[in-house]
């Protein structure tokens, strides 16, 4: 019984964490990588653009002199950076119908149908769930 009440803790404390970091956002991600891999990025990676890819490649390279805190977090973070990028891209796919029919708008600018898509009554499940894996909502 003790066994089973130590498991649903462990289980309970860990969710909570998954969950955050497919919902990261840009600014959280990036915030993660400054504070768990700044002084790696400073002293290994001087000179490089920040661009996700860049900074990605940099780390990776140089891992066996980067600090274990920030090995731990920095492929989390860029995982979720691509993830959240991924989901945007498919808000187009998954609200076709919506940008066109409710918001008057084009596919080829998703963007600016977004805080349509937002306001707008009869949007489909599989568009808000797209909406909020991208962040929008």
């Amino acid at each position: 019984m003790v066994r089973g009440n130590i498991l649903i803790v462990v289980v309970a404390l860990c969710v909570p964490s998954l969950a955050t970091a497919q919902t990261m956002s840009f600014g959280e991600s990036a915030g993660l990588i400054a504070s768990s891999c700044g002084a790696d990025i400073i002293a290994n990676c001087r000179g490089v653009n920040l661009d996700s890819n860049r900074l990605k490649e940099c780390l990776s390279r140089n891992q066996d002199v980067v600090s274990g805190q920030c090995k731990a977090t920095y492929f989390k973070a860029f995982e979720a950076i691509q993830k959240r990028i991924a989901a945007r891209v498919t808000v187009a796919n998954a609200c076709q119908r919506e940008i066109v029919k409710l918001c008057g708008g084009s596919t080829k600018e998703t963007s600016r149908s977004i805080p349509c898509l937002m306001t707008a009554n009869g949007v489909s499940a599989r568009c808000q769930q797209a909406m909020g894996e991208a962040g929008y909502r």
